[in-house]
């Protein structure tokens, strides 16, 4: 029995199975597109529970027609789009058991290295907000073309566009 038929005969039966078989997916492209570990996991919990909030109000025949991985990734990019703007009003603050002037790497950044994605993480840090969306929803979450255009609204070429783009500055940032 496909996960969308099992969804809509037992949403809470098997939403943990739909969590399971997406939250990789969903938590890399968090990642790639908050660049923080931290609020990738923010943003992934977040994404599940909207997911979930949404499906209670799905009728059946909507749940079986839903194409899930695009539709996570509208949810993704939505609520990394929320928390960019919440953060963007709220002042910067300091944890108070840390010294501001420490400079030294912390733990994220040993676990990045050492996963051997730290200069690709500066590097995607560095492209601009309209190409990073698109290349990470393409090459990190495996979206075709079709669904990123749907997920971001954009006409395909333009999309495909934005993707090359992307993947030339990063090429020649390399």
């Amino acid at each position: 029995m496909k996960l969308n038929d099992r969804l809509a005969a037992d949403l809470d039966g098997s939403f943990e199975a739909f969590v399971r078989s997406h939250q990789d997916a969903v938590y890399s492209a968090a990642l790639r597109l908050t660049l923080s570990r931290t609020d990738a996991e923010d943003v992934a919990q977040d994404v599940f529970v909207r997911a979930y909030k949404a499906l209670c109000g799905f009728d059946r025949e909507r749940i079986l027609a839903l194409s899930t991985k695009p539709w996570l990734a509208r949810i993704t990019l939505n609520v990394v789009r929320n928390k960019a703007r919440t953060n963007g009003r709220r002042p910067q603050t300091t944890a108070l058991d840390v010294d501001p002037a420490d400079t030294a790497p912390g733990p994220d950044s040993k676990a990045v290295e050492a996963d051997g994605h730290a200069a690709l993480i500066d590097k995607l840090a560095a492209l601009p907000d309209i190409y990073r969306g698109p290349v990470v929803l393409r090459h990190a979450y495996g979206l075709s073309y079709d669904e990123v255009a749907e997920v971001l609204g954009r006409p395909v070429g333009t999309v495909k566009a934005q993707v090359s783009r992307a993947l030339q500055t990063l090429k020649e940032s390399s």
